[in-house]
């Protein structure tokens, strides 16, 4: 007679082989880590000429892109312009404040590089306790700098 030891060992070995003949063979297990994207490459090694040329080629591509998506000093000057422009009174002390319909006026006349900031998302994380539903103009244009 068996023990209930070696009774459970072989329940959960037939279960193992009637499981991976109902799920289709145990091809799945050997085939299921090609499915994760690669996320390591290692760096060229110094004799790797053309690996190292590839590599700096490539960061310096994608750093002229990134540098062209920043705004410029005339840009942010009219960024400004227009958030001045826009402010929604009253004025708490010497805050200026904007609401959400103006913010999205702004957002439209900024210019294409400017987008990405005029979000539902950007204006609910600066809308702080203010009774009529603005954001601080100042908080947002620092929050594009920092960004941007």
């Amino acid at each position: 007679k068996k023990s209930e030891q070696e009774l459970k060992d072989e329940e959960m070995e037939l279960f193992t082989k009637y499981y991976m003949e109902w799920k289709g063979g145990k091809k799945s297990d050997t085939v299921s880590y090609a499915n994760i994207p690669r996320f390591y490459y290692r760096l060229p090694a110094e004799d790797e000429v053309l690996l190292q040329k590839l590599r700096e080629e490539s960061r310096a591509v994608f750093l002229q892109r990134k540098s062209r998506e920043l705004l410029d000093n005339e840009e942010l000057q009219n960024l400004w312009f227009l958030l001045d422009k826009h402010q929604t009174s009253p004025m708490i002390g010497e805050e200026a404040m904007i609401n959400y319909e103006n913010f999205l006026k702004v957002g439209e006349k900024a210019g294409p590089k400017c987008k990405q900031f005029f979000t539902a998302k950007i204006f609910a994380k600066l809308l702080h306790n203010d009774p009529y539903g603005r954001i601080s103009i100042m908080q947002f244009f620092n929050y594009v700098m920092r960004k941007g």
